[in-house]
């Protein structure tokens, strides 16, 4: 959940996260509140329709997201060092293929379109 508001950098709501993520609602609907009672995660009225509220990164949040990219990053290098520069290009590129099988929403434009917003 905290990628996919750090990634987006705009407010989103609890079921475009889920769409996003293939999250069923109560999970995230948990995570919510878990993140909102550490402050890292708060609840705004949506500008377009003010019966549904979004959801984005606090400060504090954010400093936790920008915290953790580099530990992944290196956690990721890490993981990869056993492949070689090219079987770690063809590795992404086969990533690329599976993710755009999937369908994935990367925007919140392709969820209004997938009426998953």
């Amino acid at each position: 959940m905290l990628a996919t508001l750090g990634l987006r950098n705009e407010a989103c709501s609890a079921q475009y996260i889920s769409y996003c993520t293939r999250t069923h609602k109560s999970t995230i609907s948990r995570a919510v509140t878990a993140l909102m009672a550490r402050r890292l995660v708060e609840r705004i009225e949506n500008e377009d329709d003010r019966r549904e509220f979004v959801l984005r990164l606090t400060s504090r949040g954010r400093v936790l997201y920008e915290s953790l990219i580099p530990r992944l990053k290196r956690k990721e290098r890490k993981i990869m060092s056993c492949l070689s520069n090219r079987e770690q290009r063809d590795f992404a590129r086969l990533l690329g293929k599976i993710e755009d099988s999937l369908d994935l929403v990367q925007t919140i434009e392709d969820a209004r379109k997938a009426e998953a917003y």
